[in-house]
């Protein structure tokens, strides 16, 4: 990261976001329903206007196929002046 987007990061936190409400979508449907848990998380605790899902989160979620996503993830979450919140994987 430069400076210049070091500057214009306002909050950064570490979330373990639990994903199990997706338990209760058909199988073929599970792992996009973890995707829109991610971002409804990420709006209420953040309060930012948009997320932006990293593709690392995207395919942790989705590594084992659209049947079996995590039932929790950990996530590093930043958001800038702007609103604009981004979910990365914590390693």
């Amino acid at each position: 990261m430069g400076e210049e987007e070091e500057s214009r990061r306002v909050l950064e936190r570490i979330y373990t976001v639990p994903l199990w409400k997706f338990i209760y979508k058909p199988k073929n449907k599970r792992a996009k329903k973890a995707i829109s848990i991610l971002k409804e998380f990420m709006m209420r605790h953040m309060k930012g206007e948009h997320v932006i899902i990293t593709p690392e989160v995207n395919e942790k979620i989705w590594e084992r196929g659209i049947e079996k996503p995590p039932r929790r993830i950990r996530v590093r979450a930043t958001k800038d002046t702007e609103g604009v919140v981004r979910v990365y994987l914590v390693e």
